[in-house]
């Protein structure tokens, strides 16, 4: 394959990605669904399009930013990095469910 056959591929692909909806946007269309009326639900789903909007401009420019000031580190790095904050999010889940779980055991909050 040629790198423009390449492109025109992924071009596709992301074309299609679109018409595909994410459970993010079901869950927006639910809260939408919930509103006094028509107009609630527009405004529900235009903060959801201006907030995806802004993340989808935003996204790139970091990403790349992100990449020129860590190239010099090298990919061994970014892959060390990335095991590092899945830790301290899975550390972070543990923890939460401890704190449920004596929350439970010593009868402190909701049942």
């Amino acid at each position: 394959r040629t790198q423009a056959s390449a492109g025109q591929g992924a071009l596709l692909a992301g074309a299609l990605w679109v018409l595909m909806p994410c459970g993010l946007l079901y869950s927006a269309l639910a809260l939408a669904s919930l509103g006094n009326g028509p107009a609630q639900g527009a405004m529900v789903m235009l903060a959801f399009a201006a907030g995806s909007g802004a993340a989808l401009l935003l996204a790139p420019w970091l990403w790349s930013r992100l990449r020129r000031a860590t190239a010099p580190l090298g990919e061994r790095w970014s892959a060390r990095a990335a095991g590092v904050v899945l830790l301290l999010l899975a550390a972070d889940a543990l923890w939460m469910d401890l704190g449920q779980q004596i929350a439970r055991w010593c009868g402190v909050g909701a049942p």
